[in-house]
């Protein structure tokens, strides 16, 4: 899609530059990288009131055009760098109505770099509310820039900001807010001239940034640090002095713009929240009462509608079998691919129940309040406050979480962040954890308030954010690095959540469960199906002759007949050899044959794990009954025992396993593209694999 003018957001975090990019561009968006850069970009198309289209590009967020992530060095480089294919023909800089001191400074620092400018004033109902009154023609006029207000989440002035995007080639430049040449007037001149650049600001930020431009040749690196050096230049120093000279040039706009209340001056409701929501001791007791809360419903809620599924997909199952004539085609399509599809789409309500609950933490400004009250915690085990986000975005999955902890500047610290991540149970361990807990925990409430399952449910969570902390605490003494992490954060106000933003992340997560889990399940259980119905030589032939033999066929009655042979069938097939080949290792740890089938296909995704369940067992069940995968495990009976072969030792040794084992290909590649070196990847998954190993081994012979 070819755009006519390209506009960038620009803001500092929080100021609801993601909010107004959904507004602008509703669903027409994509992501993808910077070229040449790690960092993601989102961009999506708006069209304008005069006709034209414009492609919005959403830039990381950032306080300034100094940088201190990848994240953020992003910025400059897009706006600065002529020959970029993202850089903008405009800028809309956003500012939070309420905070406009601080937004202030890196609207000066853009501004100064001559790119055309409009500011959206975001957050005007807040700002009205907080007693805050700004006189928008007197604020426009100071700045010669289009000033547009706007309160993004509640789509007012969305049009009218459209309308001065589509005037971007009329605009005149805006003037500078600080005299930038008397910071350094010899080398901005001289590196003006050798660089052929007419822009004072943009040779200052080459001096201070040259090293981590990667526009830049080496050959130009060197000499701008060479005329650094004649000029006697010291960036630190002209830092300081530019940020002075910006503030004085804030506090006279701000003074003769924006009027307060006194009112306005008194003590915010969200301040006096926090008092209590980020207390050192009452903090944690309401994460943790929240983090109960959740689990509880999950368990509550989802019961109903899950129930529902897992009767549609025994009734397919039932279908498919009386309509279609006997045969491999109709056991692929039964006992393969629906069997595997239920395993996985009867815990879509319990993933869209989860991320309700994150979203509506996120929108509120909670989850902001949870890593600022970690922050203390992290640092004790050597982390930094800024490691918190990958690790409660792992709740939801460990990939996307792996790539944020690039806003951490402090390479030990993003190191021992990325290798634990993957420790906190993410949402495709929740199927597992669920269906094994609804077979071993019996379904009832304690205490008038808890379900038992639900408390269960609960325990694993945090087990996984224990089990992440005490492993980071170990690698801070095995990682070595001098640099000293810091953690600089907003706190966002309190705010209701938008409930239509809830249910679109409910519907995009649970259609990406099912979409990017079911191309794994529906293949996976092909494959397994096939390596399941066939064995090698002429072992199924041998087989059918043993039954065929008098001593079976009139002492056995039809139904048991049937499922010896296909246990036997099943025990001779591809399956049941390559499970019997991994079955001493693994037998330690309470598992047969069946489940360490399932343990080698979940490496692709852990809740495969599941639609292998259903996959061996409708294999290896009566061809007459159709059964939820629940109750297919709850009927399974150990070979050699005769005993249920999940008992809470083997249920919970599972549960153990999947809890510390890294058994995701996704997470092992995202890993190799943050790191770039195979090793950090190989080293996470033999430390996992030890671990789950080692903890399950202990359940199993504590338990058993």
């Amino acid at each position: 899609m070819k755009a006519d003018i390209r506009v960038a957001l620009v803001g500092n975090p929080n100021t609801g530059k993601s909010t107004l990019f959904n507004a602008l561009t509703g669903l027409n968006q994509k992501i993808g990288n910077f070229p040449g850069v790690t960092v993601d970009k989102k961009t999506g198309f708006c069209d304008l009131p005069d006709g034209r289209k414009a492609e919005i590009i959403d830039l990381p967020g950032t306080y300034s055009l100094y940088p201190k992530s990848k994240d953020e060095s992003i910025v400059f480089s897009v706006l600065a760098d002529q020959t970029n294919t993202a850089r903008p023909d405009l800028v809309v800089i956003i500012l939070d109505a309420s905070n406009l001191k601080r937004n202030l400074l890196l609207y000066t620092q853009v501004a100064d770099l001559k790119i055309p400018v409009v500011v959206a004033l975001n957050m005007m109902d807040l700002a009205t509310r907080s007693g805050i009154t700004i006189d928008i023609d007197a604020f426009a006029k100071k700045l010669n820039v289009p000033v547009v207000p706007i309160s993004a989440r509640k789509l007012q002035g969305i049009d009218q900001l459209k309308q001065t995007i589509s005037y971007a080639n009329k605009l005149s430049l805006q003037e500078d807010t600080i005299d930038v040449r008397s910071l350094a007037p010899q080398l901005i001149a001289q590196i003006g001239e050798e660089m052929r650049v007419d822009n004072p600001y943009y040779a200052l930020q080459l001096a201070h940034q040259h090293e981590h431009l990667t526009f830049l040749t080496p050959q130009q690196s060197d000499r701008i640090e060479e005329l650094e050096q004649v000029h006697a230049f010291h960036s630190q120093k002209a830092q300081a002095a530019e940020t002075i000279a910006r503030y004085n040039f804030i506090n006279d706009l701000l003074y003769d713009t924006v009027t307060k209340k006194e009112t306005a001056h008194e003590e915010s409701w969200s301040n006096r929240i926090d008092k209590v929501l980020t207390h050192k001791v009452f903090g944690f007791v309401i994460f943790f009462a929240i983090l109960m809360f959740m689990f509880q419903a999950i368990f509550a809620w989802s019961a109903y509608p899950m129930e529902l599924i897992e009767s549609l997909f025994v009734w397919l199952e039932a279908t498919v079998k009386n309509i279609l004539p006997a045969g491999p085609l109709t056991s692929l399509l039964a006992d393969g691919i629906l069997a595997g599809l239920s395993g996985v789409m009867v815990f879509i309500p319990q993933i869209a129940i989860l991320f309700a609950f994150i979203s509506i933490l996120e929108d509120t400004g909670y989850m902001a309040r949870v890593t600022f009250m970690m922050d203390k915690l992290m640092r004790k085990v050597g982390l930094n406050g800024k490691s918190v986000v990958p690790l409660i975005g792992g709740f939801a999955c460990a990939v996307p979480s792996i790539m944020s902890t690039r806003t951490i500047e402090n390479w030990k610290d993003r190191m021992i962040t990325i290798m634990v991540t993957p420790l906190v149970t993410c949402s495709a361990r929740l199927p597992v954890y669920t269906l094994l807990i609804a077979l071993v925990v019996p379904h009832r409430t304690v205490w008038g308030v808890f379900n038992l399952q639900g408390l269960a449910l609960t325990g694993m969570y945090l087990l996984s954010l224990v089990s992440a902390i005490v492993v980071a605490f170990v690698l801070k003494y095995i990682l070595k690095a001098r640099d000293r992490g810091y953690f600089i954060m907003e706190l966002p106000v309190y705010r209701m959540p938008r409930w239509n933003n809830v249910a679109l992340t409910m519907y995009d997560r649970a259609k990406a469960f099912v979409i990017q889990a079911g191309k794994i399940i529906i293949s996976v259980s092909i494959i397994l199906w096939v390596l399941a119905s066939y064995g090698p030589g002429n072992r199924f032939e041998q087989i059918d002759q043993k039954y065929q033999q008098p001593q079976y066929t009139k002492t056995l009655k039809p139904d048991e007949l049937d499922r010896r042979i296909a246990s036997e069938k099943l025990e001779n097939s591809y399956a049941g050899v390559l499970g019997h080949t991994i079955e001493p290792a693994i037998r330690p740890l309470g598992y047969d044959w069946k489940i360490g089938i399932a343990l080698i296909t979940s490496f692709f995704a852990r809740e495969v794990f599941v639609g292998t369940m259903a996959t061996i067992y409708s294999v290896d069940g009566d061809a007459d009954r159709i059964d939820s995968v629940e109750q297919k495990m709850h009927n399974a009976r150990n070979s050699e025992t005769g005993q249920p072969a999940f008992t809470l030792a083997v249920a919970l040794s599972l549960m153990m396993f999947y809890a510390f084992a890294m058994q995701c290909a996704s997470t092992v590649a995202v890993v190799y593209r943050e790191t770039k070196d195979w090793r950090w990847p190989a080293a996470q998954f033999a430390y996992m694999t030890v671990l789950a190993y080692s903890i399950a081994f202990i359940t199993y012979q504590v338990l058993k």
